[in-house]
């Protein structure tokens, strides 16, 4: 059965109804899980079962027969565990019926069909009994709920409802107990994340400051946690103004509340500084002597002798914003209070009954994410567009900007042009691009630039008082784009305004390039890797179900993914291998380019990374993706502010495997004006 499904496309900005196949979203789903990243954490795995263990253990020691109840058992695998360890019977419950089915299916290939039951629904739904799903409520609890916040994934709801409903008093529960840490910090670089700082230029002789209306300077932010890769922030990006300190416990054997609540620890700050930001994480005990432990702590805090924390990517880090910075004084102890609600949690510096989730008010956080903030607080980022647009400016001519919340009128003007004109493009409904014209109206300069809130296509010559555009400047940046090349629409909006353009009309950026290097991944690979057995347990079902739902489309697709967070070695030299030139409209065929990549470097290849360089004017270019190559000792450097494409290999490349030795790798990237697609192959050459 084929179903229709609208959709806004990034690129050309036209809205699309696409014929998908029914089972469109479930593909999706699987394609996009963690799942492979999960059943290759062997440090959660192993901890786990060591768990179970001991759980079983403890049930048997007391004469019991041991009934288990799984939360969210995905593919089994945990009551797989139990059975293993000496349960007697096993409830696994799974929401999602796609992966309900798959379990059940995995279940049934390792032989524990007559000791495991499938139960295809909510755990809240869920009933006990002799007509129920469970014939008696069970004497062990184990969950696998969590999510980067802890509770993110309704684990507080899911407990509460179970332990009223489904276990008996005074269960086991695996894991145990867990704890949520904190650590406040001072960090320019993760401050930049969430608050605007004036910009200083100095523009025909005289110092100008670009400032923010103080809306945005009080606005607490997004109430969203900020979850990172907490392992690739290197220690000279913040300053630790506290030691780390527990906020709060759950345990997870006794009933659990999903009401909000509060939990205050005081503070004795080890160095003066500026309280800026929270980091937060947390670790599991799977048993009451919290001798079997699960951490998610950095690197900084876990004595590793050297070695690496267990990389994982299901579970990472957070980074709460407070709502100010504020002084902090060595010596004075201060108040750190973290509250939760049913889902999330949040962090403010002082003592107090004011439960209030951080909520934005003045819309830039609600159209900007964290690395937009970033990438506006980037001063040689935005000294590159200030130098371009000193070479290209004419001052007697129309301007206008194409950008989401740009700072472009503002440099255009202060650089002299005599008429600037926005045209800001929202991926949601507002009737006045708000925060916008909040920026203008905070440097004086709301009578000066125009904000014309039209889509390009419906300006008329009106718009622009009968003249016509001399520079057409982007950066560019819309918050709909997810992949590089999705901020071609300006190109699109460029060929919209075509009528409207000089015969000699300056654009900026003049062109744009895309690139693209074959890599070597430290860890981010495992999202790809096969699951084959899992702590003995054969999952190969999951390697197929996984590989039909990236076969799903006709051909496989490039995921974005900030790459700052995931090291990686090249083994290939940077390629460019399509141009686009914004001085002319776009063409009515497509742009193809193919050819062979060298892999020159002794060293596995999971994937292509491929990014974009935008030529703002001569000699001025501006990059999305690779900084600095990598080399012997150190990784790739990417910029911070974006997300590269990543397209896996279906297998890694080895050059010296003695199975296949792949020195190269054809490839074949194409750009359809028609979709605004980039599609792209690669075979390696053996």
């Amino acid at each position: 059965m084929k179903v229709f499904c609208g959709r806004a496309n990034p690129t050309t900005g036209a809205m699309e109804w696409l014929e998908e196949d029914e089972n469109y979203d479930y593909h999706q789903e699987i394609a996009r899980s963690c799942y492979a990243d999960m059943l290759n954490d062997k440090d959660r795995n192993t901890k786990y079962f060591q768990g179970i263990r001991a759980a079983v253990s403890r049930v048997k020691e007391r004469g019991e027969k041991a009934i288990v109840l799984d939360i969210g058992t995905g593919t089994g695998l945990l009551s797989m565990m139990a059975v293993t360890a000496g349960a007697d019977f096993c409830y696994g419950i799974e929401v999602f019926k796609p992966m309900a089915n798959t379990a059940v299916k995995i279940v049934e290939k390792n032989g524990f069909a007559g000791k495991i039951k499938i139960i295809n629904k909510h755990s809240t739904e869920v009933t006990v009994g002799s007509d129920g799903d469970m014939e008696s409520r069970a004497n062990i609890l184990i969950t696998e709920l969590f999510d980067t916040e802890l509770i993110g994934e309704g684990a507080l709801p899911s407990y509460e409802h179970a332990h009223k409903h489904l276990v008996q008093e005074g269960c086991e529960a695996v894991p145990h107990r867990a704890t949520i840490y904190a650590q406040l910090v001072e960090s320019k670089r993760m401050w930049s994340w969430n608050k605007l700082s004036p910009i200083h230029i100095q523009a025909e002789g005289v110092q100008k400051a670009i400032v923010f209306p103080p809306e945005m300077d009080v606005c607490p932010g997004a109430p969203s946690v900020c979850d990172i890769q907490l392992n690739q922030v290197p220690t000279c990006d913040f300053v630790p103004l506290s030691e780390v300190v527990p906020m709060f416990s759950i345990d997870f054997s006794k009933p659990v509340s999903r009401a909000s609540a509060s939990y205050t620890v005081k503070l004795k700050p080890v160095k003066v500084g500026k309280a800026q930001v929270v980091l937060s994480w947390w670790d599991i005990d799977m048993d009451p002597a919290g001798s079997i432990k699960c951490s998610l702590a950095p690197y900084w805090v876990q004595n590793t002798f050297g070695e690496s924390p267990p990389w994982r990517d299901h579970w990472m880090q957070c980074v709460y914003f407070l709502p100010n910075e504020e002084p902090v004084t060595q010596g004075q102890s201060m108040d750190l209070t973290a509250f939760h609600d049913d889902y999330s949690v949040w962090f403010k510096l002082q003592k107090t009954t004011h439960q209030m989730k951080p909520v934005c008010v003045c819309q830039a956080h609600l159209l900007w994410n964290r690395p937009r903030f970033g990438e506006l607080n980037d001063w040689d980022r935005t000294l590159c567009y200030f130098q371009a647009l000193k070479k290209v400016l004419k001052p007697n001519g129309v301007c206008l900007s194409i950008s989401d919340g740009s700072l472009l009128p503002v440099l255009a003007h202060h650089l002299g042009a005599e008429k600037v004109q926005s045209c800001p493009i929202y991926n949601i409904s507002v009737s006045v691009p708000s925060n916008t014209l909040m920026i203008f109206m905070a440097n004086g300069l709301e009578d000066k630039i125009t904000i014309l809130e039209k889509p390009p296509e419906l300006l008329t010559p009106s718009d622009f008082e009968e003249r016509k555009i001399s520079l057409l400047i982007a950066e560019p940046f819309f918050s709909t784009s997810l992949l590089p090349w999705h901020n071609l629409f300006f190109w699109y909006a460029r060929t919209a305004l075509e009528s409207h353009l000089t015969s000699d009309v300056t654009v900026l950026p003049q062109s744009a390039s895309l690139h693209l290097m074959t890599v070597e991944f430290k860890d981010l690979w495992r999202i790809r890797s096969p699951c084959g057995t899992c702590e003995g347990f054969d999952m190969r079902i999951m390697d197929d179900m996984i590989k039909n739902s990236l076969d799903f489309r006709e051909s496989r697709e490039a995921e974005p993914h900030p790459l700052w967070e995931y090291p990686c070695r090249s083994t290939s030299d940077p390629l460019t291998v399509l141009t686009f030139d914004f001085q002319q409209a776009i063409p009515e065929h497509p742009l193809t380019e193919e050819g062979i990549i060298s892999v020159s470097r002794c060293a596995k290849s999971h994937g292509a990374v491929l990014w974009m360089e935008y030529h703002l004017a001569p000699n001025v270019s501006i990059s999305t993706g690779l900084v600095q190559d990598s080399n012997e000792k150190d990784y790739c450097q990417w910029t911070p502010h974006c997300k590269q494409a990543v397209y896996f290999f279906s297998s890694a490349l080895e050059p010296n495997s003695p199975v296949a030795v792949a020195s190269a790798v054809a490839y074949a990237v194409s750009f359809n004006p028609a979709t605004g697609e980039v599609n792209m192959d690669f075979k390696p050459l053996i």
